[in-house]
């Protein structure tokens, strides 16, 4: 059954409201409030790096606020253990006598906000792999599902910044985007200082429900991604594997990252198709974090975003064996 080109027009208005929504509570940030929708949309976790103080924190916030989402916060710390996270299971007074009963942790949202992420250890911020992953938490053999939807958005301080832990690299695939969120130009400054006061809360309106958002998604899933399309999302992620810059190159998981955020972003266009652009819209945050550089090349300064940039204009869009199929609009 094919996808309902009204429908879609009319999911990607809602879509442009929360964007514009969003813009009113962090200012000067459009790119970035673009790109956390889209991962949103495209069911994936988002990874979000800057100086302390830049906003992503109410960004967070204000999605959980204008979509009515059941949100929680941890505020990660060296001393954070595992169980701070997901529950623990406490004895107490039952009918049948003492017994184990788990009580839920912070995970148990529809929306975890996991706060300076890369201040705990290691071994406590692996304790979201499965909930990342798998959509639930398993303790003592027993396996608790997830709200749904379930999203972790997380902040980190870049790792220059003493008392800090380098995310696993588990970790890291799980997540859809990392994004850089950049300092505030002077103009968005003046505009803070003029609308904001510290310590008061950024009022905002809620503009969809979760059951408006959860069937925004399954839209987003019925968007058509064109065989050329997966094609040129194969060969970019392979690619990764053969650049003489690269050490590790990107999992599996990164093409179907992108093929999600693609589909995302079509959406939100009001397209029944993903294609090319969308496609190149989200390579960078999708591949930044999944490829790995050798120590040679990091040393003249080179990034993995640069190294992505250039497969981007290496790879070919449509190789010569492989025929349209875009679905006719």
């Amino acid at each position: 059954m094919s996808l309902d080109e009204s429908v879609v027009s009319a999911q990607a208005v809602r879509v442009q409201n929360l964007i514009a929504a969003l813009n009113g509570v962090l200012y000067g940030q459009e790119n970035l409030v673009e790109l956390v929708v889209t991962g949103l949309l495209a069911r994936g976790h988002i990874l979000l790096e800057g100086l302390p103080g830049l906003g992503k924190t109410e960004l967070v916030k204000g999605i959980a606020g204008t979509i009515g989402l059941d949100a929680k916060r941890i505020q990660f710390t060296p001393d954070l253990l595992p169980g701070d996270i997901t529950g623990n299971p406490i004895l107490q007074e039952t009918p049948t006598g003492r017994e184990f009963v788990f009580q839920k942790g912070p995970v148990f949202a529809h929306l975890l906000l996991a706060d300076e992420i890369n201040r705990a250890s290691p071994k406590t911020q692996s304790a979201l792999l499965e909930a990342m992953q798998e959509q639930c938490v398993t303790v003592l053999g027993t396996t608790h599902p997830l709200p749904k939807p379930f999203f972790v958005l997380a902040t980190q301080n870049p790792i220059e910044l003493e008392g800090t832990y380098p995310l696993p690299e588990a970790q890291l695939d799980r997540f859809l985007f990392k994004l850089e969120v950049p300092r505030n130009s002077a103009a968005t400054l003046q505009k803070i200082v003029m609308n904001r006061e510290i310590g008061a809360s950024v009022e905002m309106a809620q503009v969809l429900t979760r059951e408006v958002f959860m069937e925004i998604l399954e839209t987003v899933r019925e968007i058509y991604l064109p065989e050329v399309v997966a094609n040129y999302i194969a060969r970019l992620v392979d690619a990764t594997h053969i650049d003489p810059a690269i050490k590790y190159g990107s999992s599996p998981r990164a093409a179907l990252a992108l093929a999600s955020a693609a589909k995302a972003r079509a959406l939100m266009a009001g397209r029944i198709n993903a294609n090319f652009d969308d496609v190149d819209a989200v390579a960078i945050p999708t591949l930044v974090h999944r490829i790995l550089l050798h120590y040679e090349t990091r040393i003249e300064g080179i990034t993995p975003a640069d190294v992505a940039r250039a497969l981007m204009e290496k790879v070919p869009k449509q190789p010569l064996d492989l025929a349209p199929t875009l679905k006719a609009e």
